[in-house]
């Protein structure tokens, strides 16, 4: 980073770094390791992180001492989403969650990643971990394969997911998504998008849970996940579309 970087700058440049596929996959990052990727002093990052845990952008884990994005920045997402969108999700994703008996989330799409802005989990011991806040890949979750659902082939390409274009109309064609085991061994998942007054892919929901119990009941998530997306994008004033 430039000397002359300001304190602005470098402190979205560290939060880009904590939004990370790095920063997801170790659940969170140290002073040094932000240095280098920032490429700033590490009393620089040191006060930088500071001030964002002043203001709730990062907070530290008491036990790794690693930093992480705050609950803050989701909290600023939320406000700047669809309020309507936000409103009715919370009570469809625990009506999901108490009709499947599995973990429910809602999901929106940042370039290639899939960003998890709400969940709601089973009372079970196991059950698909809550993602609120992490990026996930769009090319192998049933999330991301539902929110690429309008784009086209030329920009699945610019975003990587040329490979996965095939099954991203498959699932365009069914009308909702579903992964085993593609994201994380073990895990399956069922997602469809939710659509605003234009008919646009603005969020996902979709439903994951451990193979070992719900990989026989996907078609029965498929069709749970369609109808509270199908409520919610009827919130965002989507037309209704008749049964074929």
């Amino acid at each position: 980073m430039n000397p002359g970087t300001s304190g602005l700058e470098r402190g979205l440049a560290v939060l880009q770094a904590l939004a990370g596929a790095e920063s997801s996959s170790r659940g969170g990052l140290g002073v040094v390791r932000l240095a280098e990727l920032v490429g700033s002093d590490k009393s620089q990052i040191s006060r930088t992180l500071v001030t964002l845990a002043e203001h709730g952008l990062v907070e530290r884990d008491p036990d790794t001492l690693s930093y992480r994005i705050g609950w803050q920045v989701f909290a600023l997402a939320a406000r700047a989403g669809e309020p309507r969108l936000l409103a009715a999700a919370p009570r469809l994703l625990r009506e999901l969650v108490h009709q499947l008996g599995e973990s429910a989330h809602l999901s929106v799409r940042q370039g290639a990643s899939v960003l998890t802005l709400l969940s709601e989990s089973p009372a079970s011991a196991i059950h698909a971990p809550g993602l609120v806040g992490v990026l996930t890949p769009l090319a192998n979750t049933s999330a991301g394969r539902a929110l690429a659902f309008d784009l086209a082939d030329d920009e699945l390409a610019a975003l990587g997911l040329g490979a996965t274009a095939d099954r991203i109309a498959e699932a365009r064609a069914l009308g909702y998504a579903v992964v085993r085991e593609e994201f994380e061994p073990g895990l399956v998942a069922a997602a469809a998008p939710v659509r605003d007054s234009s008919r646009r892919v603005v969020a996902a929901v979709n439903v994951s849970a451990p193979a070992f119990r719900f990989a026989h009941r996907l078609d029965e998530a498929a069709a749970a996940v369609v109808a509270a997306a199908a409520e919610l994008s009827a919130e965002l004033g989507a037309p209704r579309q008749s049964a074929a």
